[in-house]
């Protein structure tokens, strides 16, 4: 067997050793706040959850502490990505198989439903969660995972999950009609690294990240040349940063277009690989996401209300 046939195989539950006991909590390790929240939400008062990586934390360099690896030993069922988001840890992951019940969620995604990118062969885009219709696959597929680890709350889990994917379906018709009202020419997002690229796909923006699909990858002098004189020729605005991932990059851009003689402005902060501050709205799945598309629509000259889809926006990011 192939090393990606057995990071594919994680895709099955195992079986976890020891069967829970009758009222016992499930305890569950993810590995983004993106996961843990679908956790969170789909197992309800029979889950605990923790989460690896917190806000500001960058996937696609962490490497897992020996805390990390304490409490994953421990847990009843660890939930990472997969398609390699966490490309430092796919070995210990496939270790850990071996032992633990261990499930990559967003390898249950149909393959034609994900983005390649040419600098990486053979390799999907991992950021699916930038669109909240493709993020209820990675729902279901957590709800399928807690369901074959507790199969007596298999009902609950169900409801629970039912009841998530309605309000991901209103946050993608929110997200729909505000980013709709952005100007045809506006159009155009510009951020650190090419993360919203699903996001692109689902509401017809050009996407231009300065660097790659991961943040590993380098944004050479003549990448951010070539930028520069794309703002200034076809006359962008606004650019955004994002909270886990460097702004300098950002910086030399826009002190590039100034040098030419064009104003940029930073659109506002963007939520890409890590959600907010935990105890806010914005550090929730749906918060993570409103907060993106309200600050998008806004800074692109949409007439966007700058609390958000349910008045929750408190300004973080």
């Amino acid at each position: 067997m192939t090393r990606r046939d057995a990071l594919l195989g994680g895709l099955a539950v195992f079986a976890t050793a020891g069967a829970l006991q009758a009222g016992t909590k499930l305890s569950i390790v993810a590995t983004t706040g993106m996961i843990a929240d679908a956790a969170r939400r789909v197992g309800g008062d029979l889950v605990t959850v923790k989460a690896l990586m917190g806000a500001g934390v960058d996937p696609h360099g962490y490497r897992q502490t020996r805390s990390d690896i304490v409490a994953m030993t421990r847990a009843d069922l660890v939930l990472w990505h997969g398609l390699y988001l966490e490309a430092q840890m796919e070995r210990f992951f496939e270790d850990l198989g071996r032992k633990r019940t261990v499930v990559a969620v967003a390898e249950a995604l149909p393959k034609d439903t994900l983005l390649g990118h040419a600098d990486y062969d053979g390799r999907y885009d991992p950021h699916v969660w930038m669109d909240p219709l493709r993020w209820m696959g990675v729902v279901d597929a957590v709800r399928d995972a807690l369901s074959a680890a507790k199969p007596e709350s298999a009902a609950i889990f169900a409801s629970n999950a039912a009841a998530f994917r309605a309000e991901l379906e209103a946050l993608a018709v929110y997200s729909r009609e505000t980013l709709a009202l952005v100007p045809n020419e506006a159009r155009v997002l510009v951020t650190a690294h090419d993360a919203f690229s699903y996001f692109g796909m689902a509401h017809d923006f050009e996407v231009i990240g300065i660097q790659g699909i991961s943040t590993d990858s380098e944004a050479g002098l003549n990448r951010i040349s070539t930028l520069v004189d794309a703002l200034v020729a076809r006359n962008i605005g606004a650019v955004f940063v994002e909270t886990s991932v460097s702004d300098r990059n950002m910086r030399v851009l826009i002190e590039g277009a100034a040098a030419q003689g064009h104003e940029v402005n930073i659109g506002g902060a963007l939520y890409s690989d890590a959600m907010g501050p935990d105890g806010t709205y914005e550090g929730t799945y749906i918060g993570m996401i409103d907060h993106n598309v309200t600050t998008i629509a806004r800074a692109l000259g949409a007439d966007a209300p700058a609390s958000g889809m349910a008045g929750k926006l408190s300004g973080q990011g």
